[in-house]
């Protein structure tokens, strides 16, 4: 298997092609990156921005460039010896016009080949929707659309379709009679009966009022391909017809006229609102998807249907491009996006571990603290999110929460309890957003207790609630019971869960003991195997359910309400911890070496909420919490004037208004002319951060008078005016944190890059990256830039690296510092593979005045040991604008190296060679640089030439 060395994520997309990424695979070898990472690279919706909307993936997407451009590519990083990591999406795809298998389904219904390719209940127990698919795309309700002439039946070779805006939906052939049989005597006396045109339009109605008889109680391939062979002859007859008879031409073009119908004449509608309620779909308003739905979704968003891949047929058709590119060395690793959505994580990686071999494969998974990954999981880890977490939070200081509470608590004049605010947020999700999800769950249940005597007297709307209670207090994203059983972990989640569930809940005690049995798979001795199977269903969908609601509730709306301190509000994370300790860090990494010491870490990525520069500078925040309070009560004070108010109403109301102080601390541009944008930037974000709230304003319900104020709010404070007391004095502050900063981001990369794992960079961090969430993180990267600060870099460290480093500390503002200290590391992962891939995590002790702001560590491998020494919390030991070097800085604080005397030592970003001791001045070891990447060999090894300390 190869393990990649250091990954680097690339998104893909129409404006940055495979073409584009040939250009800069040089760049990345030379930084030092083992393995390209690229975004979903399959044939998504037309103008998709990141490829998650995948409409075919047995085809490469088009919109990245030919065939022949991803192999050029491919052979480029083959000369170069690097890999490619591929992110594959297996839980869904885009529900548009543009997936042939979805639109396949529409038509025919019961008869496609993919009738069961999709996450469809057919059997829905609404009326209005058994055996038909929900298609809530409509941007108002159906009457209205239908009324104003929006949706439209059109005609060409393909056939007829129902179009609304850019979706087109085919029509069932069998409706096409109810179409062609429109005014028919108006076809007939122009050309007369006996007219031969005629008579074969006439053959072609009787054909499709005459489908292929249907001989099984269940549909055979053989009438498939017969009803399909059929319809494809009436299409082709009826096109020949259309193109070379100009009386049936105009027929045609005169039925679809009326049946479009005037706007304005609702009566005009009738024929085609006939014609619609024969389909195979349903159109509807887009927020019916919230409440009544009959397919699973991607979390809540409409445009994307899951598809079921514990089916063989599907897994084979979806993977077997994937696995092509596998066996010929295309792709040398995978990561698999939304695991937790799968009906069956556990058989789905066995699975596709079967059929691509031994390749290193990861997953997306999102770990609660202290919660661990599945050790049976034939993968190498998760792409890094758990990783992130950790190393964020050893530069946030625990010692400072209360205080934090209490800043907290005065300005927003309350500190709501953050589990319940857990619990709150969920339930929210699950009564707006997934309602007609869980609504499909209670009816699932119900069918099935409903078959034995225990279970008969349960309720729909008991269910519904004790199924809700359950899964809002569950403590991790989900469970993992399967075919194979219950593991120990899930069932201590599930009793504790349950049993908390009926203590607040006591009326429906019976209710949960109901789920427990059934989550436990306790099968009552009279259930056939049909039965048991059933049980096990509900099971299955129920754990499929229990991640979009947390992913929803808790990143997606809590993470936007809850704003004590936002750098720890982030994918992976949870804010209501306040940091880590050294300690706890440490065991964290030695965890991840015995168990996964091939996972990823990662600091940012497409999904992460902030860049990891705007978390590193917001990180010294916690440091200083009675100067942040005097910031931000002058703030809000000068600021007050700007607020709209309308009653009790007040825009932005105060916990909106310290959100944006702290993003615009976190994410405010090193360089004035970035400024401009920036505030464009800031407004696109408030307005979507409100709506993720769902306090004042929703998806669902946006509300224009909130938002608007809000955007108001941003113009009128970060105005350049000298009128504007508030930019000046915020300039000010974020200057002083932002340097403070720049020392915290150094640190959480060297941390990143030497931890146990594989270091993964997101396009464009190698220099200092202050985004916000998506879209803000998709921006073009300035790879030009990048390369020719590269190239200075490498080229001044042959001849004088210590004057480059002088030069590089006066101008970090720049950046070059952050990708000089990646290049020397990677440089360093080349060297030593071994003790990066297997070398042990040893926490080595610091003591001395400063003990508590170092976090120092070896990886040792045979004769080699390699120590990251990183510094934190440096407000408390140098002043604003200072660095933190010297002897005269650091004091008497001292790093202990266990049997250090016996080997030599040189410092990797500075080349000096450091006499060995078991004993170093951290003073000494960071004389020129903020970290210091210490690297020793046995005094019979080799040893680069270096400068003498």
């Amino acid at each position: 298997m190869r393990i990649p060395a250091a990954t680097y994520r690339i998104q893909f997309n129409p404006s940055f092609k495979f073409k584009d990424a040939q250009k800069i695979v040089s760049y990345l070898a030379e930084l030092g990156i083992s393995d390209l990472y690229a975004s979903p690279i399959f044939k998504a919706r037309e103008g998709s921005t990141h490829g998650y909307d995948v409409v075919d993936a047995t085809r490469i997407n088009p919109a990245l460039g030919s065939q022949d451009d991803f192999d050029k590519l491919v052979v480029d990083l083959q000369k170069l010896e690097m890999g490619w990591l591929q992110d594959i999406v297996p839980n869904h795809m885009a529900y548009d016009s543009q997936n042939p298998f979805l639109m396949d389904v529409l038509e025919n219904g019961p008869d496609s080949e993919y009738f069961d390719y999709f996450d469809i209940d057919w059997e829905h127990p609404y009326e209005d929707i058994r055996e038909r698919v929900l298609v809530p795309l409509l941007g108002d309700f159906y009457g209205n659309c239908l009324e104003r002439g929006e949706i439209q039946v059109s005609y060409e070779e393909s056939g007829l379709s129902v179009n609304y805006y850019s979706l087109k939906i085919p029509l069932r052939i069998e409706s096409y009679a109810q179409f062609l049989d429109y005014d028919l005597a108006r076809l007939a006396r122009k050309l007369g009966r006996n007219n031969p045109d005629y008579i074969k339009l006439l053959g072609v109605l009787y054909i499709i009022k005459n489908p292929p008889a249907e001989t099984e109680a269940e549909i055979s391939e053989e009438r498939r391909k017969a009803r399909k062979d059929q319809a494809s002859f009436v299409k082709g007859l009826i096109w020949e017809l259309y193109r070379d008879n100009e009386a049936i031409k105009q027929f045609i073009n005169d039925n679809i006229e009326v049946f479009n119908g005037e706007p304005n004449n609702p009566e005009s509608f009738n024929l085609l609102d006939h014609l619609l309620g024969e389909q195979f779909f349903r159109l509807s308003y887009w927020k019916v998807g919230a409440e009544e739905l009959n397919y699973r979704r991607f979390f809540t968003v409409n445009e994307l249907i899951s598809v079921k891949v514990q089916d063989e047929k599907v897994f084979q058709q979806t993977h077997d491009l994937i696995c092509e590119l596998v066996k010929a060395g295309k792709f040398t690793g995978l990561r698999v996006d939304h695991i937790d959505g799968l009906y069956d994580p556990d058989a789905y990686l066995r699975r596709l571990r079967e059929k691509m071999g031994e390749i290193y494969i990861v997953v997306e998974k999102i770990l609660e603290h202290g919660e661990e990954l599945p050790l049976n999981w034939q993968v190498q880890g998760t792409s890094g999110y758990e990783f992130l977490s950790y190393v964020n939070g050893v530069f946030c200081n625990t010692n400072n929460e209360q205080q934090f509470n209490n800043i907290y608590m005065r300005l927003i004049g309350s500190l709501a309890d953050y589990e319940q605010l857990v619990v709150e947020k969920k339930r929210l999700i699950a009564d707006k957003n997934l309602a007609g999800d869980a609504e499909n769950l209670a009816n699932l249940l119900k069918r099935i207790s409903g078959k034995n005597r225990y279970g008969r007297d349960f309720t729909l709307n008991g269910l519904r609630k004790a199924i809700l209670e359950v899964l809002v207090l569950f403590p991790v994203y989900r469970t993992y019971i399967n075919p194979q059983g219950v593991s120990h972990r899930d069932r201590v989640y599930v009793e504790k869960t349950i049993e908390k569930a009926a203590a607040q809940n006591p009326q429906l005690v019976n209710e949960m003991e109901l789920i427990k049995r059934f989550l436990l798979l306790e099968y009552d001795e009279s259930l056939t195997e049909e039965d048991k199977g059933l049980w096990l269903h509900f099971v299955m969908k129920l754990q499929q359910f229990s991640g979009p609601l947390t992913a929803k509730g808790v990143e997606d709306t809590l993470f936007y309400v809850y704003h004590r301190f936002i750098s720890l509000n982030e994918v992976g994370s949870s804010p209501d911890k306040f940091g880590v300790t050294v300690e706890e860090f440490n065991e964290f990494n030695q965890q991840q070496f015995k168990h996964w010491r091939h996972s990823m870490n990662t600091t940012s990525t497409h999904d992460t909420k902030r860049s990891e520069d705007v978390r590193a500078r917001l990180n010294v925040i916690s440091e200083i919490p009675e100067e942040w309070e005097t910031q931000i009560r002058t703030w809000m004070e000068i600021n007050r004037a700007y607020k709209q108010e309308n009653g009790d109403r007040v825009i932005p109301d105060s916990n909106d208004e310290y959100f944006l102080y702290q993003n615009l601390v976190g994410a405010f541009p090193l360089h004035d002319e970035e400024y401009p944008q920036f505030i464009e930037r800031v407004k696109d974000f408030v307005v979507k951060a409100v709506r993720e709230a769902k306090v004042h304003t929703a998806w669902l319900r946006p509300d224009t008078e909130y938002e608007d104020g809000f955007i108001n709010f941003v113009e009128k404070i970060m105005q350049p005016s000298e009128d504007n007391e508030f930019l000046p004095k915020l300039r000010e502050f974020q200057e002083w944190i932002a340097n403070y900063g720049i020392f915290n981001s150094l640190g959480q990369t060297l941390l990143k890059l030497t931890a146990p794992g594989v270091p993964d960079l997101y396009q464009g961090c190698e220099l200092w990256d202050l985004s916000l969430v998506d879209p803000d993180n998709r921006r073009p990267v300035d790879f030009e830039l990048r390369k020719s600060y590269l190239d200075e870099i490498k080229k001044r460290a042959k001849t004088d690296i210590l004057g480059l480093v002088k030069e590089l500390m006066t101008a970090k503002k720049d950046g070059r510092i952050k990708l000089f200290l990646i290049n020397r590391t990677l440089g360093e992962r080349k060297e030593h593979p071994k003790v990066f891939e297997q070398g042990d995590y040893i926490p080595l002790q610091v003591t001395g005045n400063y003990q508590n702001h170092l976090v120092a560590f070896a990886r040792r491998y045979g004769d080699t040991e390699i120590i990251a020494v990183v510094p934190r919390f440096l407000t408390n030991i140098v002043e604003p604008g200072k660095d933190p070097l010297s002897k005269a800085v650091w004091e008497d604080t001292t790093l202990h190296i266990p049997n250090g005397a016996q080997l030599k030592w040189r410092n990797a970003f500075t080349e000096e060679v450091i006499p060995g001791s078991d004993t170093f001045l951290v003073g000494e070891i960071l004389q020129h640089f903020p970290v210091a990447l210490l690297v020793s060999e046995s005094a019979s090894g080799s040893q680069k030439l270096g400068i003498t300390l």
